[in-house]
């Protein structure tokens, strides 16, 4: 018997919930979509309409991979940030809730700094914190930076996707090493390093261990080798009075206050995300 968009989407919702998948609504709904080609709004508009058995057996088949611990942001090689539509590939981790956070900082400090502020998004991913910035501060540019070639290829794919190709642009850049020289004079470095720490990483969630790139989750045997090295190497791609501002994990805001503190950074500032976490960390240069 033929089923509706919304039947279909219900019977995918439960079968998501009873699995204990969190998100099952958005998540289900994203499936249906991608399965049958559709946006939202023809979604939304269409649910009375029945979906073909091909438009079923696809989103049965990627409901199974979706179940088997697949993200879903893998499945339909997108997801949102900031509310920002943005293409995701393996390469990169998907964007969390957690670091809207990041971006909102950044996005506060890039419209303080007013005309021509510069931004740089270092560890970069698929782009998300930089181009959320870009976007909600029209006079800043921006630029992305990341060690992966996958990555920058997501960046750049994104950019394009956002229209933002006149205000952001790509980089190359290892954030365990001291910056280029051509990397200089930012207002903003907005940073959401690997954190995890070493011993860990085999202990997550499958849907993060056996589909993320572990290079953009290891944080080092403590978690805060990026910290460090950063706090230690990047305060010269400053302006004088610029603000270096990091995500951190869950309970790592005091060491990396103090790793700030201990390479010169002042007037340092936590700040916390929706769900109440110490989620972001932020120094002013003063060199």
């Amino acid at each position: 018997m033929a089923t509706t968009y919304n039947n279909l989407y219900l019977d995918t919702r439960k079968r998501l919930r009873t699995h204990g998948v969190e998100m099952a609504q958005l998540e289900a709904r994203e499936l249906v979509c991608f399965a049958a080609g559709k946006t939202r709004e023809q979604f939304f508009r269409d649910l009375p309409l029945y979906a073909s058995k091909e438009v079923e057996d696809r989103v049965a088949e990627l409901t199974e991979r979706r179940l088997d611990g697949e993200p879903v942001a893998y499945i339909i090689g997108e997801w949102e940030f900031y509310g920002l539509p943005l293409d995701i590939s393996r390469e990169v981790i998907i964007p969390r809730a957690d670091t809207e956070t990041l971006a909102e900082r950044g996005i506060l400090l890039a419209r303080a700094a007013g005309e021509g502020a510069r931004v740089l998004d270092l560890c970069a991913g698929s782009g998300c914190v930089g181009l959320a910035v870009a976007a909600n501060a029209p006079n800043c540019r921006v630029v992305l930076a990341d060690l992966s070639e996958g990555a920058l290829r997501v960046c750049k794919q994104n950019i394009r996707r956002n229209n933002l190709n006149a205000r952001v642009t790509c980089v190359q850049a290892d954030a365990l090493a001291p910056p280029a020289a051509s990397l200089w004079d930012f207002d903003i470095i907005a940073c959401n390093p690997p954190y995890i720490p070493h011993k860990e990483l085999p202990g997550l969630d499958a849907s993060v261990k056996d589909y993320e790139p572990w290079g953009a989750l290891d944080g080092g045997l403590d978690g805060l080798d990026f910290y460090r090295a950063i706090s230690a190497n990047w305060g010269t791609a400053l302006r004088l009075g610029g603000t270096l501002i990091f995500e951190v994990g869950m309970g790592q805001a005091p060491d990396v206050e103090q790793i700030m503190a201990q390479n010169g950074f002042e007037n340092i500032v936590t700040h916390q995300d929706a769900r109440g976490v110490w989620r972001v960390v932020e120094g002013m240069a003063n060199h």
